[in-house]
């Protein structure tokens, strides 16, 4: 397949809807002691022993940070109509109160490359990175990050005001708060539920306050959150609760604040003894309205209840999988768009703002065959197609990844990008994926002449 085949009379196939691709600081740029940087969270969790496969780190990454203009222009090439990219905080804020003129500077310049080549950029403020300076100060668990989150969205937005066609407040805040706050798994790897809930309340609560001021320094751009989510489907109809448990867990539990002003009831009153407090107003602030809200979204996952009552998924093995062991369901992305919007009255246009795969990829003779990522790309697209159908407002679809990236906990051990990487080289090959894709975008431009 050397294109993507968007159905006929799809939405997909006109010119307003966005095709783009994806990156996020930590993951590409490197030069982590450069431009003004200091550590965020990550720098300090690479350092921990066995935290991230290999002992790999950031420090280099795709050197993004130094080939960015070969980067854009690769980015361009490829036909699409935006990128979503993030800023690294403490390139912008390298101490508390401290603006950094060069960080600002540097993502000045792929904004104006972007445009000059007539993308549209997507900018997401908060992708993990969270400085280290204020992680010393307790980070999430401390309810003053939110309050410094939204200072350092003004300090963004102030100086690139509308230049940034669309803002993202955070992204993935149940990776951000659960992973990292929760379970252990990512930056800073704190462990306990209480910490996990109240990590997350601060999150949301940083993401509203933040709304009014990028409303204000940037008028005319849009405002929004990204959520991933990863739909439940009950193993057995004696495991519905499980599965009604597992979306409340997973994305509701976010969502429902900005959407709804409120927590969900399933989460509240089983978790009723790690609860974060809640001041009153706080809710009132997360539910500022959203012009967008975006979607990422990889696989489902298929649960029951064990003996204990605890929740468990279940591997399904007799369908196919990614290389890193994802289930392929492109019907859960449709499942999951359907089910958004008949939950919120007042869902916002979406955005998938990522979906991609990891595959088990080599580069022989500058050639990388990924057959089952554009498979994995083309019935997704499908399954979007489907949700619009069924009356779902779909805006746009990124792509992740641009590239192979540093994929958090596993290091670089799965390729994710639909341009291979090679980490000695740091040179850049497109992969069947990305040609595929470049056709496509192609072929739709000359639709839409």
């Amino acid at each position: 397949m050397n294109k993507y085949e968007l159905p006929q009379d799809s939405q997909l196939r006109h010119k307003d809807f966005v095709f783009g691709v994806a990156t996020s600081s930590y993951q590409i740029e490197g030069g982590v002691a450069e431009g003004g940087r200091t550590p965020s969270i990550w720098d300090t969790f690479c350092q921990k022993p066995g935290k991230v496969d290999d002992g790999d780190n950031g420090d280099v990454a795709c050197d993004h940070y130094h080939l960015w203009q070969q980067d854009i222009e690769m980015i361009s090439d490829l036909g699409v109509d935006a990128y979503r990219l993030s800023i690294a905080w403490p390139r912008i804020l390298p101490e508390d109160g401290v603006v950094n003129p060069q960080g600002l500077a540097f993502y000045e310049q792929i904004i104006d490359a972007c445009h000059a080549r007539g993308m549209t950029v997507y900018v997401t403020l908060y992708h993990w990175d969270l400085p280290q300076y204020l992680e010393d100060k307790g980070g999430w668990l401390n309810r003053e990050t939110a309050y410094k989150f939204a200072e350092y969205a003004d300090v963004v937005s102030r100086h690139f005001g509308d230049k940034i066609d669309v803002y993202t407040t955070l992204n993935e805040p149940f990776v951000a708060a659960f992973l990292g706050y929760r379970w252990g798994i990512h930056a800073p790897g704190v462990v306990g539920e209480r910490e996990g809930f109240l990590a997350s309340h601060h999150l949301m609560l940083g993401h509203g306050l933040a709304m009014p001021v990028l409303r204000k320094n940037a008028p005319n751009a849009k405002h929004g959150v990204v959520f991933s989510a990863s739909p439940a489907y009950p193993l057995e109809d004696k495991d519905i609760g499980a599965a009604n448990y597992s979306d409340a867990d997973n994305y509701q539990w976010f969502i429902d604040p900005v959407l709804k002003g409120e927590y969900p009831a399933l989460i509240t009153e089983h978790q009723a003894m790690h609860m974060p407090m809640i001041l009153e107003g706080d809710l009132e602030i997360i539910s500022a309205p959203v012009d967008y809200i975006g979607i990422n979204y990889y696989t489902r996952n298929v649960v029951r209840y064990d003996e204990h009552g605890e929740i468990k998924i279940v591997p399904q093995p007799e369908n196919e999988h990614t290389y890193i062991g994802w289930e392929m369901y492109p019907q859960g992305l449709t499942d999951l768009l359907v089910r958004l919007n008949e939950r919120y009255d007042n869902m916002p246009p979406i955005y998938v703002t990522e979906n991609g795969a990891a595959t088990d990829d080599t580069c022989v003779d500058g050639q990388v065959n990924d057959e089952q990522r554009i498979r994995y790309f083309q019935t997704h697209l499908e399954a979007i197609d489907q949700a619009i159908r069924a009356g779902v407002r779909i805006d746009g679809y990124f792509a992740w990844s641009l590239m192979d990236n540093f994929e958090w906990a596993f290091g670089y051990r799965q390729r994710f990008g639909l341009v291979y990487v090679d980490y000695q080289t740091q040179e850049r090959t497109l992969k069947q994926s990305a040609i595929a894709y470049k056709n496509m975008l192609l072929e739709r431009a000359e639709e839409n002449k």
